[in-house]
């Protein structure tokens, strides 16, 4: 077809459908798929104007199976990936169509394809993050994913059953980080507040938990006055060896911070919202690690970041009894974090000096958490791309 040009004749061979006029804008791109000249075709096709390429994507109606593949590799090529997956999606491939409507950010139409395709895991986690959250949720209990479940329903702003889903998860932490939205004046905000100060006096913070109810006693006269409040308030400050009066509570001290703030301060987190960083932090898990025990294996794969919450760790050049120690880490400290994104052997042997508890989020839930906040997905990602430039920087120099 050297030399030769489409003419309407052509279209009875199925390769064009409709009259295409001599001298048409599309018909150096038809010429160049016709021809197999792919990028000749992407050339072409970059330079059209937008009605100009509407009307490729009418006149590939009538093409054959092959020559649309063709057409298909043009868009994407183009990087028309809104009209690629159009095409695919007309042909029924949904599942080959659902990345290609996500690169080009309708995620809604995304989701629809994905669940076309009977993929509900990733149909789900489409519809999070176009926000349809109702019916990520739906698809999300079909599949009895019930962490996923928690976290949607903590973005619908439904923190009690949030909360009960991660309680028979066996998930603490996040059961209480869920709790902590229920807002003064809910009718079940007393029910919150007494299970809130379970949960921590459970893992000894309870000084956290009285100042909890000390603040929650506060709120209202019905509050003040509520028996079991007063209760587990007294309990507590029996538990605390303190005397049941105002002056003696009102000197317990500030508890420590419980994790918070220490995520918040690692740099890769530096420009997250706080509802993006609740999120996290609510995805986070409490672990308990022995003394001497290892905590990161060099050269394994790594799986996650691990906030040192209590306890110490040390860091060495090896996993051998000749290897050198390089560190020694206390609360605050973080490891494994360039493991949330980069998927590769762990860079140093970490093991525990003495007992340690710490928060734990995974290099699953992380992937999850990102695909779900785009947004704080792009300001994670260009923090850790300047850090890891100025990481390549000092090495140069």
């Amino acid at each position: 077809m050297a030399g030769s040009t489409v003419e309407p004749k052509l279209i009875d061979d199925g390769a064009v459908r409709g009259d295409v006029p001599s001298g048409a804008a599309t018909r150096a791109v038809w010429d160049a798929v016709m021809q197999g000249a792919v990028e000749v075709a992407v050339r072409a096709y970059e330079h059209l104007a937008p009605p100009q390429r509407e009307r490729v994507l009418e006149e590939s109606r009538g093409l054959p199976g092959p020559s649309r593949a063709s057409l298909v590799e043009v868009l994407r090529r183009a990087r028309d990936f809104e009209g690629a997956a159009r095409l695919l999606e007309e042909d029924g491939s949904h599942a080959l169509a659902a990345p290609l409507h996500e690169q080009a950010g309708a995620l809604q139409k995304a989701a629809e394809a994905w669940l076309r395709a009977g993929e509900r895991g990733r149909a789900a986690a489409a519809f999070e993050r176009a926000g349809s959250l109702e019916r990520a949720l739906e698809l999300y209990r079909a599949q009895d994913a019930r962490e996923s479940m928690a976290q949607c329903l903590t973005r619908l702003q439904r923190p009690l059953e949030a909360a009960t889903v991660y309680r028979e998860l066996g998930n603490a932490h996040a059961e209480l980080e869920s709790l902590r939205a229920v807002p003064p004046g809910h009718p079940r905000r007393r029910e919150a507040v007494l299970r809130m100060s379970a949960l921590l006096d459970a893992v000894g913070d309870s000084w956290r938990a009285l100042v909890l109810l000390a603040d929650a006693m506060q709120e209202s006269t019905a509050a003040r006055e509520d028996g079991a409040l007063q209760a587990e308030h007294a309990r507590l400050l029996r538990h605390l060896g303190l005397d049941e009066t105002p002056a003696e509570s009102e000197r317990a001290p500030v508890p420590p911070p419980d994790g918070y703030e220490y995520l918040k301060a690692i740099p890769i987190f530096g420009e997250l919202p706080m509802q993006d960083l609740k999120d996290l932090f609510r995805m986070a898990q409490q672990v308990l690690i022995p003394a001497d025990t290892t905590v990161l294996e060099k050269g394994a794969r790594g799986t996650g970041l691990l906030v040192l919450l209590d306890g110490t760790v040390d860091v060495f050049s090896g996993p051998g009894l000749d290897a050198r120690l390089l560190n020694t880490l206390g609360p605050g400290a973080f490891v494994g974090e360039i493991s949330l994104i980069l998927d590769g052997p762990t860079s140093a042997h970490v093991r525990s000096r003495t007992a340690v508890r710490a928060l734990r989020v995974t290099r699953v839930d992380f992937q999850h958490y990102l695909d779900t906040h785009e947004a704080a997905a792009l300001r994670i990602y260009r923090l850790f791309t300047e850090s890891l430039a100025e990481r390549v920087r000092a090495l140069s120099a």
